[in-house]
């Protein structure tokens, strides 16, 4: 399919049969009465907004494009997509320094990593927080994720010829939270792409997928960044590799916001770039196999993040955490955690988005597992902060279960 076939389709707004399905979806409208709702915001305006630019209703910024409308939208129509790009279009509020700040995560990560202890520690202090909340209205309530003083970019180039001997390779897009923040995270999927006798390569510089520009006004640097990683992406798709990916937000963006919202073409690499979850689980359904060992016990509570529930590939995880004989498996309800990226961050915001999440909190804390299972690292934030519970990523409890 051509972009502009497939762009014109997904925001064809008049198959909404106004049904108001999406707006019983969404969790932004049950918390907040400023938001309009998804049908309002959505198909309904964009009738007015095409007519005048003078009907864009600024409560837009609300949305926390979390997909739940489209995924519960039984027409199809792409609702939080037509939000997007309609803030996209009509705002003309320029950003401000904290969302330029929060958005900028490749730029904030290669600052703070040669200083990660000092820049941990200081950001822990109460009076920091006052500080930037009276400042830069980020709440004083928000735990901010660490630094590490080492990037995974580092470890892997290390061990770019033992990588190189393994008979099958796949290229790794680890995104800004693998690079700056967690690098674990990319040592746990090398070790089970390993065991399964595929090595990782890195992608030539990729740059952050750019949804935290999107969502905080800077579209233009954002399709900058698409129409570099498409580039990059491409590069290892020409020598026939597949993609994998462990950000669940990261894959949405860079496979459908791309051409959606940005209007970049991804057609020649979409296809390749998938979630390690699905690769690996189709890995073992080809026949491979993975040993996990006999004294691995683990009771696990698995959140599908929203952006994951929209790609469909919840079920991949959720079979991986099921065939590790020492789980304790249990799904959690469908229910959006409220982070949504920089959204939780934000002074305005912050009441919202815990309000968003409680329903999830009260079932974690009331279930008491030992870790909750997520694909997304803002989810984990949210979690760890809003219940005191750990929160892994299915690719860590599977290396960590490995003989």
């Amino acid at each position: 399919m051509k972009l502009q076939e497939y762009t014109t389709s997904a925001h064809n707004f008049e198959e909404c049969m106004k049904c108001t399905v999406c707006t019983a979806y969404c969790p932004v409208l049950q918390v907040n009465p400023l938001y309009p709702g998804p049908k309002q915001a959505g198909p309904d305006g964009e009738r007015l907004r095409l007519k005048d630019p003078y009907f864009f209703n600024y409560a837009l910024k609300y949305c926390l494009n979390c997909k739940r409308c489209e995924v519960a939208c039984p027409s199809g129509v792409k609702v939080a997509d037509l939000i997007q790009s309609a803030r996209i279009k009509y705002d003309t509020h320029p950003p401000k320094l904290r969302d330029q700040i929060l958005a900028s995560t490749d730029f904030m990560g290669t600052l703070a990593r040669p200083f990660a202890p000092i820049v941990n520690a200081v950001t822990d202090l109460g009076i920091t927080k006052k500080v930037l909340d009276f400042s830069l209205d980020i709440d004083h309530r928000r735990t901010f994720p660490k630094y590490s003083g080492r990037s995974f970019e580092s470890w892997l180039k290390r061990r770019s010829k033992e990588q190189a001997a393994f008979p099958e390779q796949v290229a790794y897009f680890h995104g800004c939270y693998v690079n700056y923040n967690y690098p674990q995270l990319g040592k746990d999927l090398v070790k089970v792409l390993n065991a399964l006798g595929v090595g990782v390569q890195l992608l030539d510089k990729e740059k952050c997928c750019g949804i935290a520009m999107i969502a905080n006004g800077m579209a233009r640097e954002a399709a900058k960044h698409a129409q570099h990683n498409v580039e990059v992406l491409g590069k290892a798709v020409s020598r026939g590799l597949k993609v994998v990916t462990t950000s669940s937000t990261c894959t949405l963006t860079m496979r459908d916001e791309y051409p959606e919202l940005l209007k970049v073409d991804n057609s020649a690499v979409r296809d390749s770039l998938l979630m390690a979850t699905r690769f690996i689980y189709e890995k073992l359904e080809q026949g491979a196999t993975l040993k996990f060992r006999a004294d691995y016990h683990k009771k696990v509570a698995y959140h599908t993040p929203c952006h994951l529930e929209k790609l469909g590939w919840g079920v991949f995880s959720e079979r991986l955490l099921r065939m590790i004989p020492g789980v304790e498996f249990t799904m959690l309800a469908s229910n959006c955690c409220g982070m949504s990226g920089t959204y939780g961050f934000k002074k305005e915001n912050y009441e919202a988005s815990q309000a968003i999440g409680a329903p999830l909190f009260e079932q974690i804390k009331t279930l008491n597992p030992d870790v909750v299972a997520c694909d997304c690292e803002t989810c984990k934030w949210q979690i760890e902060m809003s219940t005191g519970y750990p929160v892994m990523n299915p690719i860590s409890i599977l290396a960590e279960a490995l003989e």
